[in-house]
């Protein structure tokens, strides 16, 4: 555990809380997953809820009105129906600096806070007062026993203190400050299972759908080789429905959710937009080919909230050639009976970076 002086509440790196809910905020909709560990690296889902967000509350990851976000937050926690008010938070990687550094080994605790705070100085734009600063020794130096890589991470301290806030007014308590990037890789850790050969020694391209950024990761054995954000998501779908039918905003949004709308939806609406999607798809994978030494990908996982269209899994496994499946964290965990199975597996693609966080509570 770091010195409070020195990593504040950016705990991107502490191995070990108690059981956490994770909460996962993002532009539309707030979503809230607890698990529990039923036997050695065996988990079970508890419970989830998903909450609204009111149009613009959270704007590029930024919270925009702290008080509704903290309602709903609140709302979210009480659906969950749990007693548990410890939580993990995620920062959007964008909010976040990260950098891997190379320091001499044996240093004490003390000295390394101080070689990690000038080597710090050098790679972030900021006064270090105005960070929130953490850091995790990842092993020794590829090249020098005598040395050992450290990888350092770094936000403005107002991107912390902002989902502390709504956390706090919620009446939570915020234990943990993730990074969404590395929830997702703890996530597709769950993932992994349901797939052919355990994903083993397998390029996977794991396609995050959100409301207006795709994050397109490629890992490998479960590590990132590639990241890639597209602008590009659901609510292109949304502007498309509204433009097509003549709808508000709102109308739309809850045509698309409650599927009210006209029989040539489909053919004039959803499939180009499924198409535009998979196309988008196809060219974040020529920009892995292009910029790696890597020319294949062996599966796509598609996650977020457009996962779910129906025929868009096997859409971009033909437009990819890519065999293609829908992200389920939760495909290889005992559930709880409260929890409707159907239900489940319509909002389980959503519910991946949620359920990264949950897992920071355990070893």
């Amino acid at each position: 555990m770091l010195s409070e002086k020195f990593s504040g509440v950016l705990d991107v790196f502490k191995t070990k809380a108690p059981t956490l809910i994770g909460v996962d905020v993002a532009s539309t909709s707030i979503k809230l997953v607890e698990l529990s560990e039923v036997g050695k690296g065996s988990y079970r889902l508890d419970r989830y809820a998903i909450e609204p967000l009111a149009k613009d509350t959270v704007q590029d990851g930024n919270i925009a009105n702290l008080d509704q976000v903290s309602d709903a937050l609140k709302r979210a926690w009480k659906r969950l129906g749990s007693r548990n008010r410890n939580i993990a938070l995620a920062l959007p990687a964008a909010m976040v600096i990260t950098k891997k550094i190379i320091v001499p080994s044996g240093q004490k605790e003390e000295e390394l806070e101080l070689t990690v705070e000038a080597e710090a100085n050098q790679y972030i734009p900021f006064a270090l007062d105005e960070v929130n600063l953490d850091f995790q020794i990842l092993g020794a130096a590829p090249n020098n026993p005598d040395e050992v890589e450290v990888l350092i991470a770094a936000s403005r301290k107002e991107k912390v203190e902002d989902r502390v806030a709504i956390a706090e007014a919620a009446g939570l308590k915020p234990r943990v400050m993730d990074v969404e990037s590395y929830a997702t890789q703890e996530a597709f850790r769950l993932i992994t299972p349901s797939l052919p050969a355990n994903g083993r020694d397998q390029n996977i391209a794991y396609v995050d759908i959100g409301a207006h950024i795709t994050h397109f990761y490629v890992l490998r054995n479960g590590q990132f080789l590639f990241s890639r954000d597209q602008a590009f998501g659901g609510n292109q779908l949304t502007h498309d429905i509204q433009r097509a039918f003549n709808l508000s905003p709102e109308e739309a949004e809850s045509a698309k959710k409650n599927q009210g709308l006209p029989e040539n939806y489909d053919n004039d609406v959803l499939q180009p937009f499924m198409e535009t999607l998979a196309l988008e798809i196809t060219r974040a994978l020529q920009f892995f080919f292009t910029s790696t030494s890597y020319n294949q990908v062996d599966q796509i996982v598609l996650a977020g909230g457009c996962a779910q269209l129906p025929g868009l899994d096997e859409l971009v496994a033909k437009r990819a050639g890519v065999a293609t499946v829908i992200a389920n964290p939760f495909a290889s965990m005992q559930v709880s009976d409260r929890i409707r199975p159907r239900q489940l597996a319509a909002d389980a693609p959503m519910l991946t970076i949620a359920a990264g966080l949950a897992m920071r509570g355990f070893g």
